[in-house]
């Protein structure tokens, strides 16, 4: 195993095949950001989403460029709900997210569940349980089961935690399990420094997250999760070292979100030295100025993509907000997928 280590942007080799991946990764990072500010807005303005609304603003370069390392249907995915980003680089249609936002009977969940707990689980896109530690348990037995079924081949599993998640009992069991059995899985931390409005300081002794990672006897990168382009290369290597049989991957990015817990929280607890330091910057306007700077996207390239990907989200709303909500009369509401499994109509 070897020893936690970090990556820095000065480490990067800008191949075509790593611009090209890049350019992609930041697509979907756009493409997350308009959309939650869209589900934002639709909150605040009342009667249109039901449940809460949690924004992953500023977390989008840590998750996309995990979800973009994955092949959609082949490898298991369990995010979070931060991860709109990492959905979208995963391949899930942002028509299926709006539809579970506004209730559509026509979503993946067929308006029945709450709007962070979708889900394509036959597509490897694992349905969000719990935020605590709960989808690393999910995604850990997945990957065991295609094990002991023979179809485990080359795929790995990916999921997302926060610094407060871990440390909870869900975490130290799935990663023991995962590292014992030496599961071809990636673990993301997005060190936020505030589990809700608790700080680091009073969630580990450890110096840093990662150290935790040799306590298990699994591999830890640390990176600045602003940045895309160390993002990019610690999952790409990550990924490629679980591919290869290394085991699980536990990669750290610290960051500070630039929203609240939620949109009903304000986030007043954190102080304006935080918000100030270089974990506050904003990762979309981040890589925004590497791909300018690189010469990958000009000043008007970017306002071009800017304003498709509005009118994107635009025009799924207004399709989705004339989709009809379930009918308590003529849905089926059984629980189980399978009829032969509804209680009553299974013969021993």
């Amino acid at each position: 195993m070897a020893l936690a280590s970090s990556i820095n942007c000065a480490e990067i080799d800008l191949t075509a095949d790593f611009r090209d991946q890049f350019l992609l990764t930041f697509q979907h990072m756009l493409l997350a950001r308009v959309l939650e500010e869209k589900l934002g807005s639709l909150y605040r303005a009342g009667g249109r989403i039901v449940g809460g609304v949690y924004l992953g603003k500023g977390q989008e370069a840590f998750s996309a460029a995990l979800g973009i390392q994955l092949r959609k249907g082949r490898d298991i995915y369990g995010p979070l709900i931060r991860d709109q980003a990492g959905r979208i680089a995963f391949g899930e249609p942002i028509i299926d997210t709006v539809r579970t936002y506004l209730g559509a009977v026509t979503g993946p969940m067929r308006g029945r569940d709450g709007n962070i707990h979708r889900g394509r689980p036959k597509e490897g896109h694992m349905a969000m349980i719990s935020h605590l530690g709960s989808l690393l348990s999910v995604v850990a037995g997945g990957l065991f089961a295609r094990r002991l079924a023979g179809t485990l081949a080359d795929s790995i599993g990916a999921t997302s935690i926060g610094d407060g998640g871990t440390s909870t009992g869900a975490f130290h069991e799935g990663l023991n399990m995962a590292a014992v059995e030496k599961l071809p899985i990636i673990v993301s931390i997005a060190n936020n420094q505030y589990a809700y409005s608790t700080p680091n300081t009073r969630q580990y002794a450890c110096e840093n997250l990662v150290d935790r990672a040799a306590g298990y006897g699994v591999e830890g990168v640390t990176v600045d999760a602003t940045d895309l382009a160390s993002c990019l290369k610690a999952f790409r290597a990550a990924a490629a070292r679980a591919r290869a049989g290394g085991g699980p991957q536990m990669i750290v990015g610290t960051l500070l979100r630039l929203s609240g817990h939620g949109e009903h929280d304000d986030a007043s607890y954190i102080p304006d030295t935080k918000r100030q330091a270089a974990a506050a910057r904003d990762c979309l306007q981040v890589a925004e100025n590497f791909a300018r700077d690189h010469g990958w996207m000009s000043s008007s390239d970017l306002r071009e993509l800017h304003e498709e990907v509005r009118r994107n989200v635009d025009q799924t709303v207004s399709k989705v907000s004339k989709e009809p909500a379930p009918d308590p009369f003529k849905e089926n509401w059984q629980a189980l997928s399978c009829a032969e499994l509804v209680e009553g109509q299974h013969e021993a």
